[in-house]
């Protein structure tokens, strides 16, 4: 506590002019954001298994709503990221989104069945104040220009998936094997760590995270424009909880939301120069692109989850070990381990002036993608005469969609805060979750798509199905990745000094 309390008065540019590879305030912030992804990850992996267990739902319904659930979450980023721009700061909109992920996981463990619906529309509300801010924050330690930002996300993107791994795979297997309530539970206890960490480290961020609104009205009228906030999330629950519980609702939504908030770009776009105007439109090509690759890598909290609950051994490397386990955890796990080997990848090919560009490295991680869903689909040709196939395979091809996030995500989140002026810096990161959303949106819509074998057809049929909408996806990725690396020379013009 001692290191804490005698760094209250840290200056931004003592946050920034620090030495070595990582400012220590990175730490703090990965582990409370570790905790919370512990608890988002856990939710994730438990949604679909849940409704079709739990709420008897259709698999086709389960991934309807499993991408109507995860829309929300990250249209609602967009939003959170907006009130702590122009109102709450990252901080208090980090601490608020906490409380109420906190109170809607223990409301799923007090009765997961009945008060599901509440439950969930509590985290999404939550989630949507917390998820763009931490990452924001990262962005702020660093100076404009300075070229160890990279490295930061990447170990930030890559510490956080430890809480991933934790959650995905602990959490799943509680509700599966023991108690739903107790597996909600957890997650409510995790996010009350996550919560702590963040507000007993927060002072040694200096200046970074505070109300945009300090200096330029009055105390009183400050905390009057917090409360309006906090009223209006908490008045939206109920709004967010008819939406979410009927998912054809989620179309109207969707077809709505996306042109009002691309609208509200342009808008903004016209207040800045011409160089400045080419950075947002090269942000909003990479955002575009991240919708598809997100609706395809999506499916592992949706068709993936029910193909391998359904079709795969529980036998990997020789252990036994719950597929949906696997399923929920393994890409985490090739997170960490792969994460900075491939930064040092891009530092040794650096140095030999050989790394692609940032628009490139977009479009190998499609290849990669496409690749693994390709992997996805031989899945087939390793199945038994029941449908039941190999979880080896199935782990095989997880490594290889994580090589394509990582050439995709880390740079994403570092991406959005160097092509946007600064006073948009958490608006576009909200775009950039907003552009998820879409993206979970439409992995819903291909996982229910895959859902066409009868619920109680024999599993060879299932597996049919499934591997059939993987080799298409594994088409459509592969398109998208020839795309967006032959028009790379012209996004890299409009990008200017932005490597």
């Amino acid at each position: 506590m001692t290191s804490i309390t005698t760094e209250k008065e840290i200056t931004l540019d003592e946050i920034q002019n620090f030495e070595g590879k990582y400012p220590k305030q990175l730490w703090y912030l990965f582990l409370s954001e570790m905790w919370e992804r512990f608890a988002f990850y856990g939710m994730r992996g438990m949604l679909t298994i849940f409704m079709v267990e739990k709420l008897l739902l259709s698999e086709k319904d389960a991934n309807l709503q499993y991408g109507a659930t995860q829309a929300f979450v990250y249209t609602l980023a967009f939003v959170g990221g907006l009130f702590a721009d122009k109102v709450l700061g990252f901080r208090k909109s980090i601490f608020w989104g906490g409380s109420l992920m906190i109170l809607g996981s223990f409301i799923l463990a007090v009765s997961p069945v009945s008060l599901f619906y509440m439950g969930i529309s509590f985290t999404i509300v939550g989630t949507g104040f917390f998820k763009p801010n931490i990452s924001t924050m990262v962005g702020s330690l660093y100076k404009s220009g300075d070229t160890r930002r990279d490295a930061g996300f990447g170990l930030f993107y890559s510490g956080i998936n430890i809480g991933a791994l934790l959650g995905g795979a602990l959490c799943v297997y509680l509700g599966k094997h023991y108690s739903w309530n107790v597996a909600f539970s957890l997650a409510g206890v995790v996010m009350t760590i996550s919560l702590l960490i963040f507000l007993f480290t927060k002072k040694t961020l200096g200046p970074i995270g505070l109300s945009p609104l300090i200096g330029k009205v009055s105390p009183n009228k400050i905390k009057i424009y917090d409360l309006m906030v906090y009223a209006g999330s908490l008045l939206s629950i109920p709004f967010i909880l008819i939406l979410v519980s009927k998912s054809e609702y989620t179309d109207y939504f969707m077809y709505t939301v996306g042109p009002l908030t691309l609208l509200y770009i342009i808008y903004e776009a016209f207040k800045y120069n011409a160089v400045e105007r080419q950075k947002l439109l090269a942000a909003m090509i990479f955002i575009i692109f991240s919708i598809f690759f997100w609706a395809f890598f999506e499916q592992a909290g949706g068709s993936l989850s029910l193909f391998a609950a359904h079709n795969l051994k529980d036998e990997v490397a020789g252990m036994h070990i719950d597929p949906n386990v696997i399923n929920n955890s393994s890409n985490s796990l090739f997170v960490i381990i792969f994460s900075p080997l491939i930064g040092l990848l891009w530092l040794w090919l650096s140095k030999r002036k050989l790394e692609p560009n940032t628009v490139v490295k977009f479009g190998l991680g499609f290849l990669f993608v496409s690749l693994s869903f390709y992997i996805f689909y031989y899945t087939r040709f390793f199945a038994d005469a029941q449908g039941m196939t190999s979880l080896n395979v199935f782990t095989v091809a997880y490594l290889v969609t994580t090589i394509g996030e990582l050439c995709l995500s880390p740079i994403g989140l570092s991406i959005m805060t160097t092509l946007s002026p600064k006073p948009l810096h958490g608006v576009m990161m909200g775009m950039w979750f907003l552009a998820s959303a879409y993206g979970q949106y439409a992995a819903g819509l291909l996982g229910a798509g895959m859902a066409t074998a009868n619920e109680k057809a024999p599993l060879l049929e299932k597996l049919n199905a499934y591997t059939d909408g993987y080799k298409q996806l594994a088409l459509y990725a592969l398109i998208a990745g020839v795309v967006l690396i032959a028009i790379s020379p012209i996004v890299k013009k409009l990008m200017h000094d932005v490597h």
